[in-house]
C-alpha cells in the first residue's frame, strides 16, 4: 500500500515539449486516461517547450527542421512572428485537441525506487507511483558554462544563450560570442548590426554543410549520436555532427568579415580576452553560446549513469530500468526524433503494462 496523499498511475511523462507531447498524444491513442492512468508533468509556465523562452528576434520564418506534431500539422503561421509565439501557441492548441490535460507549474524534485516494484516521483504537487516513466526533459535548464582562467575577473557582462535578449542589448559595445553552432553564429550575425565591435572565437574549425540534408545525411548524423548513448557517453546534439548549414545569409556574414572565426582564447582578463601568443581583445560582454547538457538531475537516485557519464538506452528504454524511458535524449533530441521516440516508447510501455506488476526490489 502507499502512502497517504501519492496517486497511483501507470505512466509519468516528465516534460511537455515536443517530445513529451509526442508520448502524450501515443499514450492517448493506445486508450490511456489522462489524469488516470498517465499523467504529463511540465515545470514551464505555459505550452511551448523550451521554444517559449527562445528571444524575440529569433522569428519563426528563421526556425530550421521544426516538424509538426503527430496528428497535426503548424499551418498558416506568419513567418516574420517570433517563434516563441508561434510554437507557444501550437503546442497550446495541440494539448487542448488531444486533452492532454498537463499540469503546470510543476517541478519534478527526484524519482525513486517506490513500493510495489512501482517508481516513486516527487514533485511539487504531491507524489506519484507509477510503473514506468517517461523522461522528456530535454536541455533548456541545463546551460553549459565553460570554465577559463580569469573568468571570475572579467569587469563586463556574461550571459549565455539561454538568457540572450535579442541584438539591442549590445548596441554600440564590444561583444565576443563564444560558440560554433547554429545559435552561435544566428547570435553574431544579429549583433554584429548592432555592436560596436564582434569577436567570434570556438573550439574547434567551423564545418559549413553545402547542398541539401536529406534522410540518408540526417540519419547518419543520428547514429554518431546513438553511438555515444550505447556506450553510456554523455550525448551530444545532433546539430552538432551536422555542421553549419551555408545558406545566403551565412556567405553574406563570412564574405563582410563577421564570420571570420578564431580561436578559442586561453584565458579571460578584467577588459577581455587573451591569447598565450600575445593577441588580446577588448569586451564588454562575452556571450557564450555553448550548447546545454540533458536535464535529468531528477534520475539520480535510479543510479541509471554509466561509467561514461551519461545513460546507456536501447531505443529508448535505459539498460539499467526497463520503465525508465528517455525521449528528446541524445538521439532523438531533434524534433523530428522527439516524435518518433515518443511512439517508440508508448509501445514498448504497453508491453510493460501488459504483464503483471512485479514485487518490491529488495
Amino acid at each position: 500500500m502507499n502512502e497517504i496523499g501519492v496517486r497511483d498511475v501507470d505512466v509519468v511523462v516528465i516534460g511537455a515539449g515536443q517530445a513529451g507531447l509526442s508520448a502524450g498524444y501515443h499514450l492517448r491513442r493506445t486508450g490511456l486516461e489522462p489524469d488516470r492512468d498517465f499523467v504529463v508533468l511540465d515545470h514551464a509556465p505555459r505550452p511551448g517547450g523550451a521554444w517559449q523562452f527562445r528571444w524575440p528576434s529569433l522569428t519563426y520564418g528563421k526556425v530550421h527542421g521544426m516538424h509538426a506534431l503527430p496528428g497535426k500539422e503548424l499551418t498558416g503561421a506568419d513567418p516574420a512572428r517570433p517563434s516563441s509565439e508561434v510554437i507557444g501557441g501550437y503546442f497550446a492548441d495541440y494539448e487542448e485537441t488531444f486533452d492532454l490535460r498537463v499540469h503546470r507549474p510543476v517541478d519534478v524534485t527526484a524519482v525513486r525506487e517506490g513500493e510495489g516494484g512501482r517508481l516513486l516521483v516527487e514533485t511539487s504537487e504531491g507524489s506519484y507511483a507509477t510503473r514506468s516513466l517517461i523522461n522528456a526533459t530535454g536541455t533548456w535548464d541545463r546551460p553549459f558554462w565553460p570554465r577559463y582562467q580569469g573568468q571570475e575577473t572579467f569587469r563586463g557582462r556574461q550571459l549565455h544563450t539561454a538568457d540572450y535578449p535579442g541584438p539591442q542589448a549590445f548596441a554600440g559595445r564590444r561583444v565576443v560570442v563564444v560558440g560554433g553552432g547554429a545559435s552561435g553564429t544566428q547570435h553574431l550575425m544579429e549583433i554584429a548590426e548592432v555592436a560596436a565591435a564582434t569577436t567570434w572565437v570556438t573550439r574547434r574549425e567551423p564545418v559549413y554543410r553545402e547542398g541539401p540534408f536529406g534522410e540518408v545525411e540526417g540519419r547518419a548524423a543520428v547514429a554518431l549520436v546513438e553511438e555515444r548513448v550505447r556506450r553510456g557517453l554523455p550525448p551530444q546534439s545532433v546539430v552538432s555532427v551536422t555542421g553549419l548549414p551555408l545558406t545566403d545569409a551565412i556567405r553574406g556574414a563570412r564574405e563582410r568579415g563577421i564570420l571570420d572565426r578564431k580561436p578559442m582564447f586561453d584565458r579571460i582578463t578584467p577588459t577581455g580576452v587573451a591569447w598565450d601568443d600575445g593577441r588580446s581583445v577588448d569586451a564588454d560582454v562575452i556571450l557564450w553560446a555553448t550548447g546545454f547538457r540533458a536535464a535529468i538531475d531528477h534520475l539520480a537516485p535510479l543510479r541509471l549513469r554509466e561509467p561514461g557519464g551519461g545513460i546507456r538506452v536501447e531505443g529508448t528504454r535505459a539498460v539499467r530500468d526497463e520503465r525508465v524511458h528517455l525521449v528528446g535524449y541524445g538521439p532523438s533530441a531533434s524534433t523530428i526524433g522527439a516524435n518518433r521516440a515518443g511512439r517508440a516508447a508508448v509501445a514498448d510501455i504497453r508491453r510493460l503494462l501488459a504483464r503483471k506488476p512485479e514485487p518490491a526490489r529488495v
